[in-house]
């Protein structure tokens, strides 16, 4: 966040099963503000699942980014609107956990108003979690794979304005604690 410019996007970060989208609503929903999700708008513009847009890339020669260049135009939509309408409050954003992987989605985000949140937890727990869920995540395979990519993404997790533990803590509770520290 700039100094002096009090937050009006807040974009959730983090890896897989860190509950950007859980507590996305939850700080939305505390703050008054819209809650938009990345993957969703994703979704809503491919006509698709992720899951699907993984399966289909995965297919090509291109891979994966045809799922990222997506995300960057999500990215896009999203601060293009926020621009647009910047009297109507505040924005949470639940970013993809590779949205940041991309050095142009990471300067599209700083600008004045808007702080990022990295919802940290430990691997074990973030592997643990995506596998409770049942549901398909699209790098989510063994816990030597799920691992290693966590570490590659890391560093730029940590490049966030503030970082909140998540582990035991319930998604109010994580909610608050960003409330708390945004200063509004």
């Amino acid at each position: 966040m700039i100094r002096g410019a009090p937050a009006r996007l807040v974009f959730l970060t983090g890896f897989m099963g860190a509950g950007k989208t859980t507590v996305g609503r939850a700080l939305a929903e505390e703050l008054g503000w819209k809650f938009r999700d990345l993957d969703e708008m994703i979704e809503a513009a491919a006509g698709k699942s992720v899951a699907a847009i993984f399966s289909s890339a995965a297919r090509s020669a291109d891979g994966e980014g045809e799922f990222r260049r997506l995300e960057s135009e999500a990215l896009g939509v999203l601060l293009a609107a926020k621009s647009q309408s910047p009297g109507q409050g505040g924005t949470v954003a639940a970013l993809g956990g590779g949205t940041l992987q991309r050095p142009e989605n990471r300067r599209l985000m700083q600008q004045p108003g808007a702080t990022s949140v990295f919802l940290q937890a430990p691997v074990t727990v973030l592997f643990e979690r995506c596998r409770g869920t049942g549901a398909t995540r699209p790098l989510f395979s063994e816990m030597e794979k799920f691992s290693a990519i966590y570490e590659e993404r890391l560093a730029v997790y940590q490049e966030s304005t503030i970082t909140v533990l998540t582990d035991g803590k319930s998604p109010r509770q994580v909610a608050a604690e960003i409330t708390q520290r945004l200063h509004l």
